[in-house]
C-alpha cells in the first residue's frame, strides 16, 4: 500500500520548527517524513539552513513512528560516502530502523560557498556511482579499502553499523540518473510535474536497468495552499528563489533572492500547483498513487499555517488517498 510522507524544508523553517511539524504530522497520520539537507537556502531574507543531520537526529527520538527519509543529501563534496553511511547507520539507530537515505548529485548553492569546485554532471554522476557503491558496502558490513577515481578508503567499517536494513535511494529528473539508480540503489525520488513525462523519461529507464529488482518509488508534488493569491505568494516566499532563471548556476541565496525579485509575481505563482481546498490537493496528488503506483507519495505543500495544513490533510485528504492506494504492479 502506498505510504505517505510530509517533506520538512530545512531551507524553509528553522529545525525546531521542523520538529514540532513532524510531531503534528505523525499525530495527523502521515507515514513519515522527508528532510531535506542544506547548506543554504533558496533566498536570504525568508530562508533557513538548519543541519539535517542533527534535525534527524532529534526526530529519531522525538516521534516514535514516523518513518525518516533525507530527500536528499549530497555524498559526494561535503561529506565523504563513508561518513554519509555512517550517519545514516547511526539515524538507524536511533531511530529503531525508521530510516531511509536519499541521495542525490547535488547543487551548487550547497557547495560552491565552501570553496567546492563544481563539476559537470558527467563527474557528479560518477562520484555519485562510487558514493553509493561505497555506502552500500559499509552499511552491509563490510571492512572496506576502496580505490576508486574520486574517493578512496583504507580498511574502513562501520563500528556502530545499522541494525537494520537501510535502503538507498537516488533523486532523479533524467533517464541517465534514473538508469544510475535501477543499476546501484534500492529505490527512485521523483519529484512530479506531469505523470506520463515522468513515466517515460525517469522511471521506465530506471526499470529498465533494475531488471528483476523491484525499486522502491517515491514520487513527490510541489503544490502551494492558500484561499487566495495573496496568501499564496505569502507561503512562496521562502521558495521564490527556486523559480529564479539561474537556480542551477547560483551559489550566493541573495543573488537568487534578487533575481526571483525582478520577475513577477505571477511568474512564480504559476510554477507552481494552487490548492484552494482539500479536493484541490486530492486532485494534485492522486495521479502519484493511482497512475504511477508509488510506494511513497511525498507532499512538498507550503502555506501560512503549515500546522493547520498537516491537520488538515491527515484528516480530509489522506482518507481518500489510501482508499486508492495499491501495491505497486511489478
Amino acid at each position: 500500500m502506498t505510504k505517505f510522507y510530509w517533506f520538512l524544508g530545512h531551507e524553509q523553517f528553522q529545525p525546531e520548527v521542523l520538529i514540532k511539524h513532524a510531531l503534528v504530522a505523525e499525530h495527523a497520520g502521515f507515514d513519515g517524513v522527508m528532510v531535506s539537507e542544506h547548506f543554504n537556502p533558496w533566498v536570504a531574507d525568508f530562508g533557513a539552513a538548519g543541519f539535517a543531520y542533527a534535525t534527524l537526529g532529534a526526530l529519531a527520538q522525538v516521534t516514535t513512528k514516523l518513518e525518516l527519509m533525507t530527500a536528499v543529501t549530497t555524498p559526494l563534496f561535503r561529506y565523504h560516502p563513508a561518513v554519509v553511511a555512517q550517519a545514516a547507520a547511526t539515524i538507524d539507530r536511533l531511530s529503531g530502523g525508521r530510516f531511509a537515505l536519499g541521495v542525490g548529485s547535488g547543487e551548487k548553492i550547497n557547495e560552491v560557498p565552501l570553496g567546492i569546485v563544481f563539476p559537470a554532471y558527467r563527474e557528479r554522476s560518477a562520484r555519485l556511482s562510487e558514493a553509493i557503491a561505497i555506502m552500500s558496502r559499509l552499511l552491509k558490513g563490510e571492512k572496506l579499502s576502496f580505490n576508486g577515481e574520486y574517493y578512496k578508503t583504507n580498511n574502513v567499517k562501520l563500528y556502530s553499523p545499522p541494525l537494520h536494513p537501510l535502503p538507498i535511494l537516488v533523486a532523479a529528473g533524467g533517464p541517465q540518473t534514473a538508469t544510475l539508480a535501477g543499476e546501484k540503489a534500492d529505490g527512485l525520488i521523483v519529484s512530479v510535474k506531469d505523470v506520463d513525462e515522468i513515466k517515460e523519461q525517469v522511471i521506465v529507464p530506471a526499470q529498465s536497468a533494475a531488471k528483476d529488482k523491484r525499486l522502491i518509488l517515491v514520487a513527490t508534488h510541489w503544490s502551494v495552499y492558500g484561499s487566495h493569491e495573496e496568501e499564496a505568494w505569502e507561503a512562496l516566499k521562502p521558495w521564490r528563489g527556486l523559480r529564479a532563471p539561474s537556480r542551477a548556476d547560483a551559489d550566493d541565496p541573495e543573488e537568487l533572492q534578487r533575481e526571483a525579485d525582478q520577475l513577477t509575481r505571477s511568474d512564480i505563482l504559476t510554477r507552481y500547483r494552487l490548492a484552494r481546498s482539500p479536493q484541490d490537493l486530492i486532485s494534485a496528488y492522486q495521479p502519484l498513487v493511482r497512475d504511477l503506483h508509488a510506494d511513497i507519495v511525498g507532499f512538498q505543500c507550503t502555506s501560512v499555517d503549515q500546522e493547520a495544513l498537516i491537520e488538515l490533510i491527515g484528516r480530509e485528504v489522506l482518507p481518500t488517498l489510501r482508499a486508492l492506494g495499491k501495491p505497486r504492479k511489478e
